[in-house]
């Protein structure tokens, strides 16, 4: 793996992507491990009211068919193929969270989505901000893409706390765009262009923080 300060990787996976936060604490986004099991499940257990509202679902799946294992192996083999990057979120070499670059496409298209959770507890400290501008950047000066999208819940204020202050472009309401908690819901797209942030995103965001 390869600590992505100054882009100096030659190949986009596996990646290790580090920034230090101005009040203190190092964000790292590294590749999920299946190893990490343990405490992802003490994690996701300790917010389930916190998170498990806004998770996607399968219709017709009944929850948790599949193990961590096969859930690491399965997101390993979509990062082997260039179509995800899957990150775990560490502050300090803690894990507090999880950040996915999913549907990535290239040719004419180029563009890819990012989801993310972090836990209740370290959340409103700047680290999911900080990890998805990293990552923005990273999947425009490394990966070669040219659009990136976030798409969010309407009533998920936490979440639509993050674009804003990064500055995601609203593009509008999808409706019935993702199936969650057992029925379609709608969802607000945001986005940015490769050209929208011509000196890179989480310089932006840096500058905008700092001034606040």
């Amino acid at each position: 793996m390869s600590d992505t300060r100054g882009w100096a990787v030659t190949k986009p996976w596996p990646v290790t992507l580090r920034e230090d936060m101005p009040s203190g604490g190092a964000v790292v986004l590294r590749p999920l491990r299946r190893r990490d099991g343990a405490a992802w499940m003490r994690l996701r257990r300790a917010n389930a009211d916190w998170l498990d509202r806004w998770e996607a679902t399968t219709p017709g799946d009944r929850p948790g068919t599949s193990s961590f294992g096969e859930y690491v192996r399965a997101l390993s083999a979509q990062a082997r193929a260039g179509t995800a990057l899957p990150f775990a979120v560490e502050l300090d070499g803690e894990l507090v969270g999880q950040l996915t670059v999913s549907s990535i496409q290239y040719g004419s298209l180029c563009s890819a989505s990012i989801g993310y959770w972090i836990s209740r507890e370290h959340a409103g400290r700047g680290i999911t901000p900080t990890a998805v501008a990293m990552v923005t950047d990273y999947c425009f000066q490394v990966v070669g893409l040219h659009r990136v999208e976030i798409n969010i819940r309407p009533e998920n204020a936490a979440s639509l706390r993050v674009v804003a202050k990064l500055g995601f472009r609203d593009e509008g309401v999808r409706e019935r765009y993702l199936h969650i908690q057992g029925d379609w819901r709608d969802h607000r797209t945001f986005a940015l262009t490769t050209e929208e942030v011509p000196g890179g995103l989480l310089s932006r965001w840096q500058r905008t923080r700092d001034e606040a």
